[in-house]
């Protein structure tokens, strides 16, 4: 059996382009109890819709409720809880045990995972939390695929989910007070500012002189010295899978709908037809940092990036196809493009990959134009190829 490709979603319309793109289930979060609050995130309604539209396609949606929770907190969180169950949201994914205690009390048959945020390092917790009725344990991403193979022979009766790519925490399993300290801003409850990726230099200062600021490393930049580098196992699936995976999960409910296409595409196509140079390059072309396998093969030293703190993507993103007709496609545009531009097709279908020449470009009105400048205007434009709605154009740099 292939496994679980699960995508993160920020609102509606990047839970429908997780979809398209290849997810097998989602994880969204509500407008409360979720560790992404800058997220747009989704009300009990779009929740309703969500769980609903996903169902329609055969496909999972699991909620995040992975805050560290206060006693003020517990009784929302039944009625909370309640309420996924009666809405037949697929799991609630939950850090903390006083939350899974109300989980259980409050909604009986709602499955449970345990979130990365409990610190699942080893198979004595896993197995803990088993035989607490968990269905799932979202492993640490600490842990070694050695590791993840004797947690699996150890408990063989829980569904173990392990994060295969995006961005990564430099605190022990996302626990992290730093953002609380810089920034008033609680990084446990939602709220964290990624104080981690700033820019850090110091300063020699006492009573007697000031020598002003000093680089770290020896430039006029300063140094990164708190900001990881990004996850990338595209290389190592079958080596997860063997260790006993059964959910492959992509950070990002913060990224972009260009982001998470490019990424869940790739890695749908992975898991379909195995890691090729295709899919190594693919991962190139969304914004990302350096990447890194952290310590799924074991020790690893080499996991910061410190010479910034955000790489760019080989590709610009260009528009979201909305319709087309012979010869046509409408785009919603997102980058600005000219006529004479080439551009490149993101698709689940056969079309990906496929190239093209802008000769003519419309506005609604009809008016036809030689500069695709407007944010979000729909042109209409020469396409050779039968595009489907939600396709994605984007230009190589």
């Amino acid at each position: 059996m292939k496994p679980e490709l699960l995508a993160p979603a920020g609102n509606f319309s990047k839970l429908k382009t997780a979809i398209n793109f290849g997810a097998d289930a989602v994880y969204v979060g509500g407008k409360d109890f979720s560790l992404r609050s800058f997220a747009d995130n989704f009300s009990r309604d779009e929740l309703k819709s969500a769980i609903s539209f996903a169902h329609s396609l055969g496909k999972k949606i699991y909620v995040t409720v992975n805050i560290f929770a206060k006693n003020a907190d517990m009784p929302l969180l039944e009625d909370y809880f309640k309420f996924l169950q009666e809405s037949g949201a697929d799991a609630a994914i939950i850090s903390d045990s006083g939350v899974v205690y109300a989980a259980k009390k409050a909604a009986p048959k709602l499955c449970l995972h345990i979130s990365t945020q409990a610190n699942l390092t080893n198979k004595y917790a896993v197995k803990f939390w088993r035989e607490q009725g968990a269905q799932r344990a979202i492993l640490a991403r600490e842990l070694s695929i050695a590791e993840i193979s004797e947690i699996h022979s150890f408990v063989p009766d829980i569904e173990l989910e392990a994060f295969v790519h995006g961005a990564m925490c430099i605190s022990y399993s996302g626990r992290c007070l730093l953002s609380n300290y810089l920034a008033g801003r609680e990084s446990n409850r939602g709220e964290c500012v990624q104080a981690c990726r700033w820019n850090y230099q110091i300063r020699k200062s006492d009573e007697k002189s000031d020598s002003g600021w000093m680089d770290i490393e020896e430039d006029d930049r300063g140094t990164y010295i708190l900001n990881s580098k990004d996850l990338n196992m595209s290389a190592h699936l079958t080596d997860l899978q063997k260790a006993g995976v059964c959910s492959f999960k992509i950070e990002g409910r913060m990224k972009s709908e260009y982001y998470l296409a490019t990424v869940i595409n790739a890695y749908r196509r992975c898991i379909d037809g195995g890691f090729t140079k295709e899919v190594e390059r693919e991962l190139l072309t969304a914004f990302h940092r350096d990447y890194t396998t952290a310590y799924a093969l074991g020790g690893n030293d080499k996991t910061v990036n410190y010479t910034d703190s955000q790489a760019k993507g080989d590709c610009d993103f260009i528009g979201v196809v909305t319709g087309s007709e012979a010869g046509f496609a409408t785009v919603e545009m997102r980058g600005r493009f000219k006529v004479g531009d080439s551009l490149e097709v993101l698709s689940p279908t056969e079309n990906f990959g496929k190239s093209f020449t802008v000769t003519k470009a419309f506005l609604k009105s009809g008016e036809e134009v030689a500069d695709c400048k407007l944010v979000q205007e729909n042109y209409k434009i020469n396409c050779p190829y039968s595009l489907k709605s939600g396709d994605i154009l984007r230009r190589r740099k």
